[in-house]
């Protein structure tokens, strides 16, 4: 299937005029009707009744009008978005975001580099770091915001960002709510949400239930979800300080924090930088990470700080 029988198609289509629709086209009507025809063959069917005055869409042409019109538009689609692409119109830019890292932590630099990226694309992918460290590698996202990485290749450049402790999210009806920390005997009693896919689970484990597995009540990989289930009294979530959580819920600490990870931004070493690029990893290390109320007011690098930052 040619795009160019396509378009002739869709004009006859839109006109019911095979004189018309070639006009549109602007080839002559013999070279339409062929392309139509070729059109016509690889569908195995007549797509249009060729009479003098009355053109119309077969049964087979009203059914297939609409996904051809959406095959066109694809294609034209991608012919302007690589167009846009060589003028420099677009400039993208691929982050992968660890299931247990929150987009919120990565707005502000994005915010930031926009104004003097001309034509800045973000695309956010989420995955288990190990996964995304195998997306760096192959080129299919650019960067990577991950908690704790098991094995991290040479060729990956690691820089640790800031480190944050997990804390007990719950809902205010909770019994553990008016508690000022949670301790581990309160966990053992307590159902834990689980967050599939957490890259510190293994450390929770450890600290808390060396001998037997937590009390785990329902699961999924989207915190968003978790939170909600809290919010309905399903039970409780440990959870990065840094997540955004919902209004309805409360945060309490765990005592003595026993369980905190770094939060490291990733990139393939060697590899030439596009600007987007380099100006999103010189805006995210050179952020002032620490808080101490999350995501609120934080500090971030000036335009000619991250001019002058080395990649």
């Amino acid at each position: 299937m040619e795009l160019h029988q396509v378009r002739y198609f869709l004009a006859v289509a839109s006109t019911l005029n095979f004189t018309r629709a070639a006009e549109q086209c602007n080839v002559t009507q013999p070279a339409l009707t062929k392309g139509v025809q070729k059109l016509e063959q690889e569908l195995g069917g007549q797509l249009i009744y060729r009479e003098r005055q009355l053109t119309q869409l077969t049964d087979l042409g009203k059914e297939v009008l609409p996904m051809l019109e959406r095959t066109l538009a694809s294609a034209e689609a991608v012919r302007r978005r690589a167009q846009e692409f060589r003028r420099k119109e677009v400039a993208p830019l691929k982050i992968g975001l660890a299931p247990s890292i929150s987009a919120s932590l990565v707005l502000d630099p994005i915010a930031e580099i926009a104004k003097f990226v001309p034509g800045l694309h973000v695309e956010l992918r989420e995955g288990a770091a190990e996964k995304l460290v195998d997306l760096l590698l192959e080129g299919e996202i650019n960067a990577a915001v991950v908690g704790d990485v098991q094995d991290m290749p040479a060729r990956i450049d690691d820089w640790s960002l800031f480190e944050e402790r997990y804390v007990v999210v719950l809902a205010p009806t909770h019994q553990l709510a008016n508690r000022p920390s949670i301790g581990i005997d309160d966990l053992r009693e307590t159902v834990l949400l689980e967050r599939a896919q957490c890259d510190v689970a293994p450390k929770i484990q450890r600290s808390y239930f060396p001998e037997e597995p937590p009390h785990l009540g329902h699961c999924s990989g989207h915190d968003l979800h978790l939170q909600h289930m809290a919010a309905a009294g399903f039970g409780v979530i440990l959870a990065p300080e840094h997540m955004p959580r919902l209004p309805t819920l409360k945060t309490i600490p765990l005592e003595g924090d026993p369980v905190s990870r770094e939060v490291r931004l990733l990139a393939v070493q060697g590899r030439r930088y596009s600007p987007a690029l380099d100006a999103f990893v010189k805006v995210t290390r050179l952020r002032d990470w620490s808080f101490e109320v999350p995501n609120r007011g934080l500090p971030h690098a000036t335009v000619p700080e991250v001019a002058r930052a080395p990649a």
